[in-house]
């Protein structure tokens, strides 16, 4: 099974940013603990970040990435007004989980608006860095029925 990890827009400052809401740990330390996680279900990872919304849809459109079973994506603020990330996963037709590691539904502007609403089957929030955790299981669970 393989698994694609995607992180969006300032994702990669985490271990320097609030960590009231988004914890202590690095970007690079959350991805050792999803590998952790996903040695037990033999399961590979492909991790991605971007700060740049195209980038993210080239690393969605390219051929190996084509060829994974699912997404766990941490689309950031893209989850406001990402709409070319949101066709970007609908073409690639796989199962996605939407983690954030705040309460999205309670911080941000446009609080309203989640691009990905109907494109994912779940989403985990307000878990800090467990969140990715909680979706890996979420999502491999999902990909073993």
């Amino acid at each position: 099974m393989k698994i694609l990890v995607i992180n969006g827009p300032n994702l990669n400052m985490l271990g320097r940013r609030d960590p009231l809401k988004y914890g202590h740990l690095t970007l690079s330390q959350i991805e050792s603990q999803l590998l952790e996680k996903a040695q037990k279900y033999d399961c590979s990872l492909v991790f991605f970040q971007s700060n740049h919304e195209g980038k993210i849809i080239d690393f969605l459109q390219n051929n190996s990435s084509r060829k994974a079973d699912g997404v766990l994506i941490n689309p950031g603020a893209l989850v406001r007004y990402g709409y070319s990330l949101r066709q970007a996963l609908i073409d690639l037709g796989k199962p996605v989980i939407e983690v954030h590691m705040s309460d999205i539904n309670k911080t941000g502007i446009n609080k309203r608006v989640n691009v990905l609403e109907d494109v994912r089957f779940d989403q985990v929030v307000s878990q800090k860095e467990k969140s990715y955790l909680m979706g890996l299981e979420r999502l491999i669970s999902y990909l073993k029925k």
